[in-house]
């Protein structure tokens, strides 16, 4: 008798913000690194994809449909991905004839992003780590996250951090097949749950050069790589791990800024140069300067991933100061409706703020969030299909 069954399950995951930023690929194949990496996984209250995956013997077809629209999935990330999940599937089904043969039946993923698509704000990393979790959730695969970090990394590198809450590393690896290449917890969320973050979105439009050919072409081209890659993130990720052991945010701020400037000076150096960030990125590195400056302290820290939206770091503690800043740039922006805030210190130079007022689109308030999390709610209906909205 034909199993007429359609089988479901729904996973929620985050996206997380390099802190030791990966740029570059020893084996484009595998996205395998040429380094570690570090980064902080953001709250799902405000950054996350959802998403359902269902199979059934009745589907005819692996498809993909991303925020109501359909996908091609014949590339090789999201085959990847699908062939290693059907292995370990097969190998269960294996073990136990009495299991329903999901592994031999086509599968339906629907997805859907809370926040813009292939505009810097990390979709790819949280959407292959929600399909890959779904999928592992759907056929009820015993691996950690660890051991599926090494799958969601061929869907897209930096996704293997979003397996993971709180603060994690991805470690680069050695052994050539990337057996080796996987994400670690190097502390949860309620380790340093006070850790906060403004996202200031200066454009939702998609990147003009994608992180998969940007940085191939550094890799290729740029003099400063070699010794980055080598000798100057291996150093900070040791101090970025102790730094966050400590909960010593000072450290954390100056690592921090100081990766994100040698990441886009690698960028810079790059054949033909690639510009991520903009004059509004700089004026926004220019308001978290002199925000430290005037407090005495690093009490924020910016960092850029392959866009130029900027991601300030700030404590609790040190919240009402950091937002009563922003806010003199900010107010009007949807999304930073905020109170509580302090005043711009007088010594403050408030002509920085002036390029933020017309740069910047959106605000994102955040903070240190948990990984993956299986929700009820699912995205298709009884018949496996996509719900209309």
């Amino acid at each position: 008798m034909v199993d007429q069954k359609i089988y479901t399950a729904s996973t929620t995951a985050p996206v997380n913000i390099a802190v030791i930023k990966y740029w570059g690929k020893r084996d484009t194949a595998l996205n395998l690194p040429t380094n570690s990496s570090l980064s902080v996984t953001l709250s799902q209250k405000d950054l996350r994809t959802h998403t359902t995956a269902s199979c059934s013997a009745s589907f005819e077809s692996d498809t993909l449909h991303l925020n109501g629209e359909l996908q091609n999935i014949s590339g090789p990330r999201q085959t990847a991905c699908f062939r290693e999940l059907r292995s370990l599937r097969a190998a269960l089904e294996a073990a136990d004839p009495s299991l329903p043969k999901l592994s031999t039946y086509k599968l339906h993923i629907v997805s859907e992003n809370n926040f813009p698509t292939a505009a810097g704000l990390a979709s790819s990393a949280a959407g292959f780590a929600a399909l890959v979790r779904a999928i592992a959730d759907l056929y009820e695969l015993p691996q950690n996250p660890t051991e599926l970090s090494r799958i969601a990394r061929q869907g897209s590198g930096s996704a293997c951090r979003s397996l993971f809450g709180g603060y994690v590393a991805w470690e680069q690896g050695e052994k050539i097949d990337g057996s080796d290449s996987l994400a670690v917890e190097i502390a949860p969320a309620s380790h340093w749950p006070d850790m906060k973050a403004a996202i200031l979105v200066v454009s939702a439009a998609k990147k003009g050069v994608s992180s998969t050919s940007g940085m191939q072409a550094t890799v290729a081209t740029s003099s400063l790589f070699p010794h980055r890659a080598r000798v100057v993130v291996p150093q900070r990720m040791e101090e970025m791990i102790k730094a966050i052991k400590e909960r010593d945010f000072e450290t954390f701020a100056d690592l921090t800024m100081k990766d994100s400037n040698s990441f886009h000076s690698v960028c810079l150096d790059t054949s033909p140069p690639i510009f991520y960030m903009n004059d509004v990125s700089k004026a926004a590195i220019r308001v978290v300067e002199e925000l430290n400056r005037v407090s005495g302290r690093k009490i924020a820290a910016y960092t850029f991933d392959a866009g130029p939206n900027a991601v300030i770091y700030y404590l609790e503690k040190d919240e009402a100061l950091v937002l009563g800043v922003l806010k003199g740039g900010l107010e009007h922006v949807p999304g930073f409706a905020v109170s509580g805030t302090a005043a711009i210190p007088e010594e403050y130079d408030a002509s920085f703020l002036e390029p933020l007022k017309e740069g910047i689109t959106r605000v994102i308030l955040t903070g240190v969030g948990e990984g993956p999390i299986s929700v009820k709610e699912s995205l298709v209906g009884e018949d496996g299909l996509l719900l209309k909205k």
